[in-house]
């Protein structure tokens, strides 16, 4: 007793010292950071804080400069407002911003205290690298149901976050060099928070996962996290480029430098350091791709991949069963007879056209864009998740999220032959709480599946199945017949 009346004087001294007013000091409102205090919101369930700075604002001299260490502050900051989004246009119905200043982070932990550190799950969010915002991702479900604390970042995006110059350090990585800064945070911080530090679970999804990828090529990652989930995102994800040819998505230093010459109609790179946000948000979607041969990723992650020279860590790799759907009235927006469907394969696969035709049949339904989604989805994402979890080194296991029922939420979409089905990032609803998106009662039952699953995973490395890839769906859970079901002997064939 007097040792726990010890420590209880110790910690309302420590307030006093900060400024903190007694009615504050005791209900896990605010919070000690290394830079200063912070102070959020508690309910009965949770505690939220929101807009934690992890490195100083990008601007300025900081621009397309590596994260410099954040400014200590007196008194106790206001963390009852989430981080805002980073600069970006709208992508897929998405937020335009024009904060350049956006390196903050949100926390998130159950409002109960806990007598052992709790793990921590770090979310990096998607959007092509060019959009998407910490923020958009309320994690009380994953926190509260796995008795967690979950930490998710922003990063600089797209012109920002992957521009580059001839001569200009750092070229093509400044989002992934911000991503290891708020994992500094996070080591450096943790323990504040009730986290552990010693077991931090990277998890991200598309360009986050992605992320994940290059963070587990990177040496200046090593001992930031301990465990990874890369949901549909595995790092030899491809697209399509000339005819008949598809390439991996990370570009070299040079490559990625020599776009930054002559854009926005600047002559040096004087010029560009000038530019207001909204000039330079007019290249944005030009730097959406990482760069390697960089001191923060020395490598292609697809090669590091392939030859062991990778952080070795506990890994949960997955896709959706219908990645492509999302992205096909895109890449074709107006309905493809199925007359024309092998003239659409041909742009696509060349001399291959007429075995892809073979094996992927038209259905009947007037409209070959289905046939073509499922296609590539099996070559594009779900046989190269196959690759990714053949290839990592460690403990991997794996996961399809196959419910066709979720309802779209992103706005403005046309209607598709088929549905959209288990679209890409279709997971989501079921991990993040979107307000006022119906979720039937079998649906959330998958949920409360997924997150316990993510949550043990977090914990021990294992989400609890057998199964090489486990099939995800609110008809049930089970083992997939993953390699069969996307032909994946097929495509390792062409």
């Amino acid at each position: 007793m007097a040792r726990i009346a010890t420590v209880a004087a110790a910690a309302v001294m420590a307030f006093a010292v900060i400024g903190v007013p007694a009615a504050h000091a005791g209900d896990g409102s605010v919070v000690r950071t290394d830079k200063g205090a912070v102070r959020g919101t508690v309910t009965q369930q949770a505690r939220t804080f929101g807009n934690i700075p992890f490195a100083a604002p990008p601007v300025g001299a900081n621009r397309w400069r590596d994260p410099q260490p954040a400014n200590a502050w007196q008194g106790v900051r206001d963390a009852t407002v989430p981080a805002p989004m980073c600069a970006q246009t709208a992508e897929l119905g998405g937020q335009p911003s024009q904060a350049e200043d956006c390196l903050y982070l949100n926390v998130t932990t159950p409002a109960s205290t806990s007598p052992k550190p709790r793990p921590v799950m770090v979310w990096i969010h998607g959007g092509s690298f060019v959009s998407g915002g910490a923020s958009m991702y309320d994690a009380r479900w994953l926190a509260t149901k796995n008795d967690a604390v979950v930490v998710t970042v922003n990063y600089r995006l797209g012109v920002f976050g992957f521009f580059g110059y001839p001569g200009l350090p750092g070229s093509g990585t400044f989002g992934l060099a911000d991503q290891q800064a708020a994992l500094k945070w996070v080591q450096r911080n943790a323990r504040a928070f009730g986290g552990d530090a010693r077991n931090v679970t990277v998890f991200g999804e598309s360009a986050g996962a992605l992320s994940i990828c290059a963070q587990l090529a990177s040496p200046r990652a090593a001992g930031l996290f301990a465990k990874a989930i890369m949901q549909s995102g595995p790092c030899g994800v491809q697209a399509p480029d000339a005819p008949g040819t598809f390439t991996h998505l990370w570009k070299p230093r040079t490559e990625v430098e020599q776009s930054g010459v002559g854009a926005a109609g600047c002559a040096d790179l004087a010029c560009l350091r000038a530019l207001p946000v909204d000039k330079l948000l007019e290249v944005h979607e030009r730097f959406s791709t990482p760069a390697f041969d960089t001191a923060v990723l020395p490598i292609d992650p697809v090669v590091a991949q392939r030859t062991g020279r990778m952080h070795r860590v506990p890994s949960l790799v997955g896709t959706t069963h219908d990645e492509m759907t999302l992205f096909m009235p895109q890449v074709f927006p107006q309905p493809i007879p199925e007359a024309a469907y092998g003239q659409a394969l041909a742009g696509l696969f060349t001399t291959n056209a007429e075995k892809v035709a073979a094996r992927y049949p038209v259905n009947g339904n007037g409209d070959a864009r289905d046939e073509i989604a499922r296609l590539l989805t099996d070559k594009l994402w779900s046989c190269t998740a196959q690759t990714t979890r053949a290839e990592l080194r460690g403990r991997v296991s794996g996961y399809e999220f196959a419910d066709k029922d979720i309802p779209m939420f992103f706005p403005g979409l046309p209607e598709f032959p088929g549905g959209y089905r288990a679209f890409h990032a279709s997971e989501l609803p079921l991990l993040f709480e979107f307000e006022g998106l119906p979720l039937t009662a079998k649906q959330r039952e998958l949920s409360d599946y997924m997150i316990a699953a993510w949550g043990r995973f977090a914990r021990t490395g294992d989400p609890g199945w057998r199964a090489e890839v486990q099939s995800l769906n609110a008809s049930g859970v089970g083992p997939a017949d993953f390699a069969r079901d996307h032909q994946c002997g097929f495509w390792s064939t062409m």
